[in-house]
């Protein structure tokens, strides 16, 4: 049971960070809309694309069996790494000042204004909130799917701890988000994307080394040593990126 937990508990771990991190987002727009186009279409739309994204899950996870498991583990980790290098590199950039830190209050009430320029809600099917909140939990949940798969990608049976991870994710944020009815503000979003892009970075650059050959000291244990050096190196650039601002500032001055 410990192996077992051992090879379940990174993939089911990277996969309920990352995805806290897009159903937070992904509610922020459903709580906006739903508050002003009304509940009914709203939650309709955001369920059908849960329901499209349960499916793609279903059938792009065992797809992946009939790709030689090197070559998967390669494009599949090549892929991870980007993506995790693109969270890491804003996570990096919004600790240092370069960047604006994201505000989920200041993104609810944009969207908020948004459909009310859209004008009143229609009396029968309101196609406005049905498509936005489709969208939104479409474009996010198609990530969540990604990394669910990508993060599984290198064994056999990882991808129903990822899924659970995933899973709890969705439930828990869901029942936050409709207990509360506002957008979930004090969530440290910047600090989990930067925790999740050095996980996810980890895991990209690990499959990249299993599908080329590399002999892993510690096997499966080195992901936690790949994670604390891209660690290392993020919070070290963290300064130097403050810094680089700051000169940049004084030249422009």
């Amino acid at each position: 049971m410990t192996i077992d937990l051992a090879h379940a508990g990174p993939p089911a771990l990277a996969a309920f960070l990352a995805s806290t991190v897009e159903f937070v987002e992904a509610l922020t727009v459903v709580l906006a809309v739903g508050g002003v186009r009304g509940w009914r279409d709203t939650l309709f739309g955001a369920a059908v694309a849960v329901l499209v994204l349960a499916l793609l899950t279903a059938v792009l996870g065992p797809a992946l069996t009939l790709i030689p498991l090197r070559m998967a583990q390669v494009i599949v980790g090549v892929l991870l790494l980007l993506f995790g290098l693109r969270w890491l590199r804003k996570a990096v950039l919004r600790a240092a000042g370069v960047l604006a830190l994201h505000d989920e209050t200041a993104a609810y009430a944009k969207e908020r204004e948004l459909m009310l320029k859209l004008g009143a809600r229609a009396s029968g099917f309101d196609a406005v909130a049905f498509g936005a909140a489709f969208q939104i939990c479409m474009l996010e949940g198609t990530e969540v799917v990604f990394i669910v798969i990508a993060v599984s990608a290198g064994g056999a049976g990882l991808i129903l701890p990822a899924s659970v991870g995933a899973l709890a994710a969705f439930l828990i944020v869901t029942a936050l988000g409709f207990v509360l009815h506002r957008p979930m503000a004090r969530v440290p979003e910047n600090t989990l994307k930067f925790i999740v892009g050095v996980i996810l970075s980890g895991f990209g650059a690990f499959w990249v080394g299993e599908g080329v050959g590399v002999d892993w000291a510690g096997a499966d244990l080195a992901i936690l040593g790949l994670v604390g050096g891209f660690a290392v190196v993020s919070l070290a650039a963290v300064p130097i990126c403050k810094l680089r601002a700051a000169r940049a500032a004084e030249a422009r001055a």
